[in-house]
């Protein structure tokens, strides 16, 4: 299963290694497919459920909503 969740306040690639490394992080996450700034989005695939990787982005200091 692939999920999308909107990532923002992400501004160098430090921000994309931290969220990707939180995302990573999170039970269920088979593979960080993308974390991309400029676009805001995030892209995983595994059986995570969006919530949770909401949180885990969250938790790191970054506004995150699952994507519509």
């Amino acid at each position: 299963m692939t999920t999308r969740i909107t990532v923002r306040g992400m501004t160098c690639g430090h921000c994309e290694a931290t969220v990707t490394k939180a995302l990573a992080a999170v039970p269920g996450v088979a593979r960080v497919v993308k974390v991309d700034r400029k676009a805001g989005e995030a892209v995983v695939e595994g059986e995570a459920k969006a919530a949770a990787l909401v949180a885990a982005v969250v938790e790191t200091g970054y506004e995150a909503e699952a994507a519509a």
